[in-house]
């Protein structure tokens, strides 16, 4: 996976989700409990495919991650920059991922919000 050299890949937690995080876009008051994790199908489908996620992006990420939270959203789809991402907002789990290309039909099921990252 192409990821920013400063982001701490730690081995793979509950349900396969591989937890990632940086030191800007963990919360405040200590650790990194609520980082957003990427499922090993959606890790698998950013390898692939070449898809980048850096510490900017990250970041982002993690805001419209806090925004669907705040909305009360259970699943969403993040739209950020080329990239799609259907997060569980629950488990902030990015359960998969891919750009402009990756999807034949471009149709999305099983969300409740969208939430394009600023």
């Amino acid at each position: 996976m192409n990821l920013d050299a400063t982001f701490a890949m730690r081995a793979a937690g509950a349900a396969g989700a591989t937890p990632l995080s940086t030191p800007a876009a963990a919360p405040s008051g200590g650790g990194d409990a609520f980082a957003i994790q990427f499922s090993k199908h959606a890790a698998k489908r950013l390898e692939q495919r070449g898809l980048d996620i850096d510490a900017e992006r990250m970041a982002r990420l993690e805001r419209a991650v806090g925004q669907a939270e705040a909305k009360g959203s259970k699943d969403s789809l993040i739209l950020l920059d080329e990239l799609a991402l259907v997060v569980s907002v629950q488990n902030r789990t990015v359960v998969t991922a891919m750009d402009e290309h990756g999807s034949k039909e471009h149709v999305f099921t099983n969300i409740d919000s969208v939430v394009i990252a600023p």
